[in-house]
Protein backbone atom coordinates (compact mmCIF):
# COMPACT_ATOMS: atom_id res chain seq x y z
CA UNK A 1 0.00 0.00 0.00
CA UNK A 2 1.38 3.31 -0.92
CA UNK A 3 2.31 6.42 1.46
CA UNK A 4 -0.56 9.05 1.92
CA UNK A 5 0.54 12.79 0.95
CA UNK A 6 -1.73 15.15 1.96
CA UNK A 7 -2.02 18.29 -0.23
CA UNK A 8 -3.97 21.56 0.25
CA UNK A 9 -6.08 22.82 -2.14
CA UNK A 10 -4.33 26.19 -2.80
CA UNK A 11 -1.10 24.03 -4.03
CA UNK A 12 -2.79 22.59 -6.59
CA UNK A 13 -2.25 23.73 -9.70
CA UNK A 14 -5.47 25.70 -11.39
CA UNK A 15 -7.44 23.59 -13.84
CA UNK A 16 -8.68 25.93 -16.98
CA UNK A 17 -12.32 26.75 -17.34
CA UNK A 18 -12.11 24.62 -20.31
CA UNK A 19 -10.48 21.49 -18.25
CA UNK A 20 -13.33 22.19 -15.80
CA UNK A 21 -16.17 21.81 -18.71
CA UNK A 22 -14.40 18.70 -20.19
CA UNK A 23 -14.47 17.32 -16.78
CA UNK A 24 -18.77 18.08 -15.95
CA UNK A 25 -19.34 16.96 -19.12
CA UNK A 26 -18.42 13.13 -18.36
CA UNK A 27 -21.79 11.11 -18.09
CA UNK A 28 -21.38 9.77 -14.30
CA UNK A 29 -21.50 6.06 -15.29
CA UNK A 30 -18.22 6.59 -17.36
CA UNK A 31 -16.21 7.30 -14.62
CA UNK A 32 -14.11 4.74 -13.15
CA UNK A 33 -14.65 4.31 -9.50
CA UNK A 34 -13.01 0.96 -9.62
CA UNK A 35 -10.02 1.90 -7.18
CA UNK A 36 -12.74 3.95 -4.63
CA UNK A 37 -13.73 0.93 -2.22
CA UNK A 38 -17.78 1.66 -1.87
CA UNK A 39 -18.69 2.95 1.58
CA UNK A 40 -21.21 1.16 3.31
CA UNK A 41 -24.13 2.62 6.49
CA UNK A 42 -21.40 0.88 8.50
CA UNK A 43 -18.94 3.32 7.29
CA UNK A 44 -20.98 6.21 7.78
CA UNK A 45 -22.21 4.78 11.20
CA UNK A 46 -18.66 4.96 12.04
CA UNK A 47 -17.59 8.37 11.21
CA UNK A 48 -16.70 11.37 13.86
CA UNK A 49 -17.28 14.88 12.65
CA UNK A 50 -13.93 17.03 13.39
CA UNK A 51 -14.65 20.73 14.03
CA UNK A 52 -11.00 21.62 14.40
CA UNK A 53 -10.05 24.21 16.27
CA UNK A 54 -11.30 27.03 13.75
CA UNK A 55 -9.53 29.72 13.07
CA UNK A 56 -9.97 33.94 14.06
CA UNK A 57 -8.68 36.45 12.06
CA UNK A 58 -6.47 38.95 14.25
CA UNK A 59 -4.06 41.32 13.64
CA UNK A 60 -1.02 41.18 15.66
CA UNK A 61 1.93 43.15 15.55
CA UNK A 62 5.13 41.50 15.42
CA UNK A 63 8.94 42.36 15.51
CA UNK A 64 10.79 43.04 11.84
CA UNK A 65 12.95 40.22 12.24
CA UNK A 66 10.78 37.81 13.78
CA UNK A 67 8.22 38.15 11.17
CA UNK A 68 11.08 38.13 8.24
CA UNK A 69 12.55 34.94 10.15
CA UNK A 70 8.79 32.67 9.73
CA UNK A 71 8.61 33.88 6.25
CA UNK A 72 12.16 33.15 5.15
CA UNK A 73 10.57 29.44 5.86
CA UNK A 74 8.48 30.06 2.63
CA UNK A 75 4.25 29.62 2.68
CA UNK A 76 2.08 28.68 5.23
CA UNK A 77 3.93 31.53 7.48
CA UNK A 78 1.20 31.87 9.74
CA UNK A 79 0.51 28.48 9.81
CA UNK A 80 3.68 27.60 11.28
CA UNK A 81 3.59 30.94 13.81
CA UNK A 82 0.19 29.62 15.21
CA UNK A 83 1.89 26.20 15.75
CA UNK A 84 4.71 27.50 17.84
CA UNK A 85 2.07 29.73 19.88
CA UNK A 86 0.07 26.42 20.04
CA UNK A 87 3.17 24.93 21.44
CA UNK A 88 4.21 27.47 24.03
CA UNK A 89 0.03 27.43 25.26
CA UNK A 90 0.22 23.91 25.76
CA UNK A 91 3.55 23.82 27.26
CA UNK A 92 1.64 26.74 29.79
CA UNK A 93 -1.02 24.18 30.23
CA UNK A 94 1.45 21.05 31.45
CA UNK A 95 3.03 23.88 33.71
CA UNK A 96 0.37 24.98 35.18
CA UNK A 97 -1.33 21.75 35.57
CA UNK A 98 1.36 20.12 37.63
Amino acid sequence: MGRIVRVKLEDLPPISEERLREIEAIPDEEIDFSDIPELTEEDFARGVWHTGHGKQQVTVRLDRDVLAFFKKGGRGYQTRINAVLRAFMEAQRKTSAE
